[in-house]
C-alpha cells in the first residue's frame, strides 16, 4: 500500500523537479512551496493534537498568527470579538502578506482536513 503522507508526496515530488529544472522555475518554487506548507501543516497537527482545549481568544490569535498577524490587532490585546481593519492601509496589504494569507489558508485547510474538521 502506497503511503498517503502529504509531506512524502510533497517532497518526492519537489525532489523529481528539482533533478531536472533550475532553482528559478516556477513549478519547482511552487513545489518547494507546496513542501514547506505540507510541513508547517504536520507540525500544526502535531501540536493541536498535544495541546490541551483552547479558549476562542486563544483560537483568535493563533488564527491571526496564520494569517501572518504578529499576534495583537491594531486595537490592542486580543478580545473575545476581533474586529476587521477596513482601513486603506489594511486594505492594501504588501504582496509578501498577501502570499503569508494564502499560505496560511492553505496551511488551515490542511489542518482541518487532517483533523476532520475539529480543529
Amino acid at each position: 500500500m502506497l503511503n498517503s503522507n502529504p509531506v512524502f508526496a510533497a517532497r518526492g515530488r519537489h525532489n523529481a523537479l528539482k533533478r531536472y529544472r533550475s532553482p528559478d522555475d516556477p513549478e519547482l518554487v511552487d513545489a518547494r512551496g507546496q513542501l514547506k506548507a505540507e510541513h508547517l501543516a504536520a507540525y500544526i497537527k502535531k501540536t493541536v493534537d498535544a495541546a490541551p482545549p483552547l479558549t476562542s481568544e486563544q483560537l483568535a490569535r493563533l488564527a491571526l498568527l496564520l494569517r501572518g498577524g504578529d499576534g495583537e490587532p491594531p486595537g490592542g490585546p486580543v478580545a473575545s470579538s476581533i474586529r476587521r481593519n477596513t482601513s486603506a492601509e489594511a486594505v492594501a496589504q504588501p504582496r509578501r502578506s498577501r502570499e503569508l494569507t494564502e499560505q496560511a489558508e492553505a496551511a488551515e485547510a490542511e489542518l482541518s482536513a487532517l483533523t476532520g474538521g475539529a480543529a
